[in-house]
């Protein structure tokens, strides 16, 4: 028996889940909010609904990853660090160089900092991490996870961006998808409780939370994806703007006097998606509060789900049909109303969920009519189990 970490570190924040193995029993999780800010907050959760929390300054990855293993011993949650048998860690950009998770090494660990220009915000953390680990714990095997992986699959027709072709031999100037993860576990997941196996079934899996992601799901493989050579690309999020002319982008920079390129993504990333058209919240549940009298979160919410439908109309035809759509994530799991919505929408293509059946949330469950042609899925999604699962498969 023993002890895996599942860890993601993005750009200010540190989330882990303790496993037992092969149980899959989760032990403790917990979070480092606020990396490099002053007043981080550290939040563990373990036992019998127990919580601990503490605020102090965190000045990088490297000092949270030393102060979550102290909390895990302090807590008694382990005796000492050689309980802890293996580190899967979710990393953004694999590019082209990984199809699948990978056992770390140094040339694995380089990769992914080359790899830093696709992820700026995510890889140069993650491989922090990494190093840290293999610090402190050097006999113990770490595993990276890819966000891009699974959709390595896409053929070229849906990969390739119409730009000329050397940038794409040059500079890797193509889609490469995002929470692959995510789609990977909840399209096994689909599989299951369809009692088919994944490779004889068309699906389209939607990951919609703060950020979102629509991926059409062919013969067991990743078929076309909408986030794009990064993840600002595809659906409305909630602070992403999603698709958009770039020569607005232009445009726009001319008019507010931007001379930084950088300055603008920062926008289109951080102060656009639902925030930006509701100049109200990025939070879909403040939205639904204020909606009847706020005409900006009405607005928010509908081009939410317009983009939503949008792939979704898409990736059938792409498909030539299809035989489930699956909501998962945040907004996905939650949101019962955008769930409605988004299949009341698509009741064309045979489409159709049972309000009853849908007025619950996070509980994996098929929410269809009975007489609907196409299955409506909802499934919780589990990326540190997917990562978790990856450790022991490539370390045993």
């Amino acid at each position: 028996m023993g002890k895996t970490l599942a860890v993601n570190a993005g750009s200010s924040t540190l989330k882990f889940k303790l496993f037992e193995t092969p149980s899959e029993k989760v032990i403790t999780s917990g979070v480092i909010e606020r990396i490099g800010l002053k007043d981080s907050i550290v939040t563990v959760k373990y036992g019998d609904g127990q919580k601990y929390e503490n605020t102090q300054d965190v000045k990088d990855h490297e000092e949270a990853i030393h102060l979550m293993l102290k909390e895990l011993i302090s807590l008694k949650i382990i005796a000492d660090y050689n309980e802890i048998t293996g580190v899967g860690h979710r990393v953004v950009a694999g590019g082209e160089f990984f199809t699948d998770s990978a056992l770390v090494d140094d040339d694995v660990l380089q990769k992914i900092e080359d790899l830093a220009e696709y992820a700026p915000l995510h890889n140069p953390a993650e491989a922090m991490g990494i190093r840290t680990f293999r610090k402190i714990l050097p006999n113990v095997p770490n595993v990276a996870v890819f966000d891009t992986s699974f959709h390595t699959t896409m053929p070229k027709t849906n990969y390739m961006y119409a730009i000329p072709y050397e940038y794409y031999e040059k500079y890797g100037a193509r889609k490469y998808g995002a929470h692959g993860t995510s789609h990977r576990y909840v399209s096994g997941r689909a599989a299951a409780m369809l009692g088919k196996p994944l490779k004889d079934l068309k699906l389209i899996t939607m990951h919609i939370g703060a950020g979102a992601s629509i991926t059409a799901i062919k013969d067991g493989k990743s078929f076309d994806t909408s986030m794009g050579f990064t993840p600002l690309a595809g659906v409305m999020m909630a602070t992403r703007s999603g698709d958009i002319d770039a020569s607005l982008v232009t445009f726009l920079m001319e008019k507010l006097n931007i001379k930084d390129p950088n300055d603008m993504i920062e926008i289109l990333n951080k102060k656009s998606g639902l925030l930006g058209v509701s100049e109200y919240s990025a939070d879909m549940r403040d939205l639904e509060k204020v909606q009847d009298k706020n005409e900006k979160a009405h607005l928010a919410r509908d081009m939410y789900i317009n983009r939503i439908v949008g792939y979704v109309g898409k990736y059938i035809a792409e498909m030539n049909g299809v035989d489930a759509i699956v909501f998962t994530a945040g907004v996905g799991e939650n949101d019962i109303p955008i769930r409605q919505e988004v299949a009341d929408k698509l009741s064309y293509f045979g489409i159709a969920v049972d309000p009853e059946k849908n007025h619950i949330r996070g509980v994996e469950r098929d929410l269809s009519t009975a007489d609907a042609k196409v299955k409506t899925l909802l499934i919780p999604t589990d990326e540190e189990l997917m990562i978790v699962r990856d450790v022991e498969r490539l370390t045993k």
